[in-house]
């Protein structure tokens, strides 16, 4: 071949289409073996081992194993939850399998407001938060199934505080007002703290009133209460549930004011005894 027909444009060009095509040709030839063509497989079932187990099954397998974390307080820690792709699925032989892994210590997340809202919703909203609602705790109250509280460990909890995932949160929740009577409880003589705390508990709404000057709010004593623990027949009235009671509070309030109020002048013991007086 003469060294003008080498240097010539045609001979270059049909050069050039033959290393094309041989390139061609090796390439979708190797391609098989690139991609392990006709070399699948079936992936195990790992869901719900140990991560430690389940990278070992997948290992075995000719899998590689790329691991992540999540949360479910149910769950025991290290365990798998997920996996991608799901179990029997067919894949290629080598194929990076997805595992998601429980953690062993619970992230914090913001508690949900969960005032006012039905106990169904906050129920609701508990658990997508991730939290487990613990107790249930009943209240008088006109907001008849609204909850009035959430507390955690015994404590209010403010919505937006820090608290781990998991966590028990016990709701109060109002179951309105029944019709049943009960005596008048007798808070005359207690602090303000005591009266309001026993009026509360026995679904009555305090209302605090103080009279003269108050040094120290703590030691104050209730002195009088409308209604009265007793009515002027010197027997014990009775009031609803979510009444209203009022208590007065004085610093230091002398045991005949207090004996006065709590059984009010006129009374069937207080006649008599002034008749016996007389005589």
């Amino acid at each position: 071949m003469n060294q003008k027909l080498k240097n010539s444009f045609l001979f270059n060009a049909i050069i050039i289409a033959l290393l094309c095509v041989g390139i061609y040709f090796l390439f979708f030839a190797s391609l098989g073996l690139i991609t392990h063509h006709g070399s699948e497989v079936k992936v195990p079932e790992v869901s719900r081992k140990s991560v430690a187990a389940a990278v070992a099954i997948l290992t075995k397998a000719g899998f590689e194993v790329e691991v992540d974390s999540a949360y479910d307080p149910s769950e025991k820690p290290f365990l798998v939850l997920n996996q991608i792709p799901q179990t029997n699925a067919i894949v290629k032989a080598g194929r990076t399998i997805f595992l998601t892994v429980n953690k062993a210590l619970p992230p914090l997340a913001p508690m949900p407001k969960l005032q006012d809202l039905s106990y169904r919703s906050a129920v609701l909203i508990l658990k997508s938060s991730r939290f487990v609602l613990g107790d249930t705790i009943q209240k008088p109250d006109y907001a008849n199934g609204a909850v009035l509280d959430q507390l955690y460990n015994g404590q209010h909890v403010n919505p937006g505080d820090m608290i781990p995932q998991g966590s028990k949160i016990d709701l109060v929740v109002g179951i309105g007002f029944g019709n049943s009577e009960m005596n008048v409880p007798d808070v005359i003589g207690m602090t303000g703290e005591e009266g309001v705390i026993i009026l509360n508990g026995n679904g009555l709404i305090p209302i605090v009133v103080y009279d003269g000057e108050i040094t120290d709010t703590a030691s104050a004593i209730i002195y009088k209460q409308t209604p009265a623990p007793f009515n002027e027949l010197n027997v014990q009235n009775r009031i609803k549930e979510g009444d209203v009671i009022d208590i007065r509070i004085k610093q230091n309030p002398t045991e005949e004011e207090m004996e006065n109020n709590r059984k009010p002048a006129g009374t069937v013991m207080d006649t008599e005894t002034d008749n016996n007086t007389i005589q």
